[in-house]
C-alpha cells in the first residue's frame, strides 16, 4: 500500500466545537475499502452527532444508499469502480454523494462529477474540510429550487399560496403535512425522492417509521387512486401523474 493511500484522515481529529454536535445530524453511508480509514472516519462522524453506516464494496453500497442522507464514497473499491457506483445511485435518486478518493487529477475530478458526485475531495484531507463540504452539499440539497406557486398536473391543481388542492375543480381536504408531501413530489415529477429526504424536509425530527407511508396512503385515498404517488421499492416515492 502506498504512502498516499494511507493516513487519509488526519491522525488528530479535532473535537467538536460548542454547538457543532447535533446542529445538523444526518445518516451518512461511508463506502471505504480500507478498514482502518473507515473506522477512523466513522468514529469522527459519530463524534459530531451523525448516524453512520459503513460498507466496503460497491455492491454493498448499491444495496444500502437508499437509507442515507449523504454518501461518502472512495472510488477505489474491490468489486466495482466507484464511478459506476455513483452512476448507479444517481440513476435512481438524488441522494448527495461526495467522492473521497486518492484519484486527484483534473480528469479524475471531471469524471467523478460527471458520474453524479456532488463534490470531490482528494485524499489526504483535513476532517474539518470534509465537514465543511458536507455542510455545503446538504445546504444545496435542502434549499429547494424556486418552484411554481401553482403546480398543475392534468386535473390536479396544487396552490402553494393558498395551500389548496383541487381535483377536477373540486377541493381536496388535506392536512398540512399531506399538502407539503404532495407539493414536494408534484414539484419534482421526474425525480425519485428518497424516504429519508422526505422525512427530514417535511417532518424534521418528529417522525416514526411509518410516517411517510401513512401520509402517502391517505393522499392516495383522497385523490382516488394509487397512481398519483408511485412507490419505488427500497428508495422512496415519485409523483406518478393522473391515476388510471
Amino acid at each position: 500500500m502506498s504512502q498516499r493511500s494511507m493516513n487519509l484522515v488526519e491522525p488528530h481529529i479535532p473535537a467538536p466545537r460548542r454547538g457543532e454536535v447535533g446542529a445538523a445530524a444526518w445518516r451518512v453511508l461511508v463506502v471505504e475499502n480500507d478498514a482502518v480509514e473507515a473506522e477512523a472516519l466513522v468514529r469522527a462522524l459519530k463524534r459530531h452527532g451523525h448516524e453512520v453506516d459503513s460498507v466496503t464494496s460497491g455492491g454493498a453500497a448499491l444495496q444500502s444508499y437508499a437509507d442515507a442522507d449523504l454518501v461518502l464514497i472512495d472510488l477505489e473499491l474491490p468489486d466495482l469502480d466507484g464511478l459506476e457506483v455513483c452512476r448507479g445511485i444517481r440513476s435512481t435518486c438524488d441522494v448527495p454523494v461526495i467522492a473521497v478518493t486518492a484519484r486527484g487529477s483534473e480528469l479524475d475530478r471531471v469524471l467523478g462529477l460527471q458520474a453524479g458526485a456532488d463534490d470531490y475531495l482528494v485524499k489526504p484531507y483535513g476532517f474539518r474540510e470534509l465537514m465543511a463540504r458536507m455542510d455545503a452539499v446538504m445546504r444545496r440539497v435542502r434549499t429547494p429550487e424556486p418552484a411554481a406557486r401553482v403546480v398543475s398536473h392534468g386535473p390536479l391543481r396544487i396552490d402553494a399560496g393558498s395551500r389548496e388542492v383541487t381535483l377536477h375543480g373540486r377541493p381536496v381536504d388535506v392536512t398540512r403535512k399531506e399538502f407539503d408531501l404532495l407539493y414536494m413530489l408534484a414539484s419534482h415529477p421526474d425525480t425519485v425522492i428518497p424516504r429519508k429526504r422526505l422525512i427530514h424536509q417535511i417532518w424534521g425530527d418528529s417522525w416514526s417509521r411509518r410516517t411517510v407511508d401513512t401520509h402517502v396512503s391517505s393522499l392516495r385515498n383522497k385523490l382516488g387512486g394509487s397512481g398519483w404517488i408511485v412507490t419505488v421499492r427500497g428508495v422512496g416515492f415519485r409523483f406518478g401523474g393522473e391515476s388510471a
